[in-house]
């Protein structure tokens, strides 16, 4: 009796769970583990390592509790909205009881650890605007969509941007720019609003910004055009990219990182840290398999039950896909440092936790998946 019990449980959570999906995220999982363990540690710095072990257990617990629960709630207009409004209003909070950090007053601190409320932001806004784009679908095309749909993105970036945390404002702002064009709304109306948005920039930058003002903005989009100044980070994570060639120079012998002159190396710069040790190949690796999980993630959003179903494993794939393109794209010195962590890699828990929370709910999803002809497909979610 409890052999079959057993086995009816490992069923179930076999029909439930991607082991593919689980499969590609482990060896980025211990690619972080492994860097943060070669770190020479400091007399009573943080354990990194140990920390971040306990986070990865409980996020998979996560992942796996919410692979069985029953998410088909999120469709219902009074859920999804509370939710928002919820989320939104922590963001305001934090300009009351929120702790600063790295200049960003973005945080929670509870003593032991501490918990940012903008991850969770951005899974709530992927679920709000699949909720949207999903009951639009005959009427997608006109333009007062997108004004709509900005207006959820707006409010949560208006609040990060506040922090400031320009680095998750630009998340939101992808993610609601990427389901936009995904969702099917006109290529030309958006056009339109981009022009606009160029347009005013432009009237800011020659007639509004002071001089000082376009410094500061100048060094923010290059920053190494000042390596002593504000593109220091930049420029020693370059270095150490750089310097680990093709093949690294081994776990634990990362110059960069263990003489401190690569910062947050643990968050920010971990691939830095890690391409020091493991070179080309190591992060060609490492790339391979971000490209892996994104694939197996549109892959279960073109299942999906509803348009609900497969607008919000697509904005998931852009969550994603947004959070390393930046981190990465930042590590090699060719975008600003926005302190932006690299999935599954980068020590910490908020960002974590938000990810095996929304890939949970993906793979509970699959219990009502379908399977229909790729054009049809196509069709309905692209609104062609």
């Amino acid at each position: 009796m409890l052999e079959n019990s057993l086995q009816n449980f490992i069923k179930k959570i076999s029909s439930r769970i991607d082991w593919l999906l689980v499969f590609f995220i482990v060896p980025i999982i211990l690619a972080g583990l492994f860097t943060m363990k070669s770190f020479v540690p400091e007399v009573g710095a943080t354990n990194f390592f140990a920390k971040q072990i306990i986070l990865v257990v409980v996020s998979f617990i996560i992942f796996f509790i919410f692979s069985f629960i029953d998410f088909r709630s999120l469709k219902r207009t009074k859920v999804i909205v509370f939710l928002y409004i919820l989320f939104c209003g922590i963001l305001l909070l934090l300009f009351v009881l929120g702790s600063v950090s790295n200049g960003a007053k973005s945080w929670f601190n509870f003593g032991s650890f501490s918990f940012q409320p903008v991850d969770l932001m951005k899974l709530v806004l992927v679920i709000i605007l699949a909720k949207y784009f999903s009951r639009r679908h005959v009427e997608i095309r006109n333009i007062k969509h997108i004004f709509i749909s900005g207006i959820y993105a707006l409010i949560p970036f208006i609040l990060v941007l506040l922090q400031p945390d320009f680095g998750s404002a630009i998340i939101i702002f992808l993610i609601w720019f990427g389901m936009v064009l995904v969702s099917g709304i006109s290529k030309t109306h958006l056009f339109l609003v981009f022009v606009g948005g160029v347009v005013a920039v432009t009237l800011l930058w020659v007639f509004v910004f002071a001089p000082y003002q376009k410094a500061r903005i100048a060094n923010f989009l290059n920053p190494l055009s000042d390596v002593h100044g504000s593109g220091y980070n930049s420029f020693q994570s370059t270095i150490a990219v750089g310097s680990g060639q093709i093949i690294g120079k081994g776990l634990g012998f990362g110059t960069q990182s263990r003489l401190k002159f690569l910062p947050e190396n643990q968050t920010d710069f971990i691939f830095a840290a890690f391409a020091e040790e493991w070179g080309f190949v190591g992060s060609m690796l490492i790339l391979l398999l971000f490209g892996l999980i994104i694939w197996r993630i549109l892959y279960f959003a073109s299942l999906g039950a509803t348009n609900f179903e497969t607008l919000f494993g697509m904005g998931l794939a852009i969550y994603f896909m947004s959070h390393v393109l930046i981190n990465i794209g930042m590590n090699l010195g060719l975008m600003p440092v926005t302190g932006i962590p690299l999935p599954f890699m980068s020590y910490g828990g908020s960002h974590l936790l938000t990810e095996f929370a929304g890939l949970g709910i993906l793979m509970s999803m699959r219990k009502y998946a379908r399977t229909v002809h790729r054009d049809d497909m196509k069709n309905e979610f692209l609104g062609a």
